[in-house]
């Protein structure tokens, strides 16, 4: 396939792991910029992307836009209001739905389920599955990350979890389950807010919300990479821990069972049955180095970045034609 064009495109820096892959892409990434920052207006937060640079919003009207990169409802109007163009109707636009629905999730509608002519992007099939998409066309662009490289040591005998807002967000990221998992070996819980869980468990403890080099090293150091969440889009440090060379212990819930190979550890709904394997993995360090093999080479194989940029490469060149 020829590559696309470089475009010039609109996007919200709402999900810091999607959009550093997605800025890997050739194209000129322009991300609005409020004095006052915010979720509207947050530009790059610091982050170091070449082809990408944020923009006051009261310049946006200027930039001639090729497509806009929706992720949230609001950005509708956003939108429409800075580049003074209608997404969908007067600019290419398509949308990122990068969560699984919430309650009543088999019958919940989506908030463009009633227009056609902004195409629904989800990031796995079980969020296509689960979303009532109505009129939206919709097409499924699985995650592709940077590859952080193989550094898995498994020096320290812990698992690893990287859960953001673990106390707020409880039983959907599955954080009542670590206690489980913490009374066979330390589980070490990276991420937005994991200083609150200070207390909780004496083997549950927190470390800190890292920069991914910083955090891939340290993670890379832990046995067992922990994916506990219940109820949750396909978590990006999941694919990077087994990008990393970690065996993984998950809950075979959403798409996570498509996405860990059973030779890369246990995939289960059944605790117990997670917690040998937890076990079995944290004491025997040779087995836990081939699953985490395993693991590697599934996640390189099906989740690089190459595959990712060409999926969204002629989806641009479709929608822009």
């Amino acid at each position: 396939m020829t590559k696309t064009a470089p475009l010039r495109i609109l996007l919200w820096h709402v999900h810091g792991s999607w959009t550093e892959a997605f800025v890997r892409g050739g194209h000129h990434c322009f991300l609005p910029l409020l004095d006052e920052g915010g979720p509207w207006g947050r530009g790059l937060s610091g982050r170091d992307w070449p082809s990408a640079q944020e923009v006051p919003v009261d310049r946006l009207k200027d930039l001639d836009i090729d497509v806009v990169i929706l992720q949230r409802p609001e950005e509708l109007h956003l939108a429409a209001r800075w580049l003074r163009r209608r997404p969908g109707k007067e600019v290419p636009a398509v949308y990122v739905e990068h969560n699984t629905p919430r309650e009543h999730a088999a019958t919940t509608r989506h908030p463009l389920a009633d227009r056609d002519d902004i195409p629904l992007v989800h990031v796995t099939h079980f969020n296509e599955l689960m979303w009532d998409s109505g009129l939206a066309p919709t097409v499924v662009v699985p995650h592709g990350i940077p590859d952080p490289g193989e550094r898995y040591t498994g020096e320290l005998p812990h698992g690893a979890a990287l859960i953001n807002e673990p106390v707020r967000r409880g039983r959907i990221t599955g954080t009542d389950l670590l206690p489980a998992f913490a009374e066979i070996a330390p589980v070490d819980v990276y991420g937005i807010g994991a200083e609150e869980l200070d207390g909780r468990h004496p083997a549950v403890r927190p470390g800190g919300d890292l920069r991914s080099d910083e955090l891939h090293a340290e993670v890379a150091r832990r046995r067992v990479y922990l994916h506990t969440a219940r109820w949750t889009s396909l978590g990006l440090s999941l694919l990077e821990a087994m990008h990393l060379g970690m065996p993984v212990v998950a809950l075979a819930t959403t798409e996570a069972v498509h996405a860990v190979p059973p030779d890369a550890g246990a995939v289960s709904t059944d605790i117990k049955a997670l917690a040998k394997a937890y076990r079995e993995l944290v004491h025997e360090p040779d087995f836990a180095v081939l699953a985490g093999k395993t693991a590697r080479e599934f996640a390189v194989s099906h989740y690089g970045l190459d595959a990712f940029l060409t999926r969204w490469d002629a989806l641009l060149a479709e929608v822009t034609a």
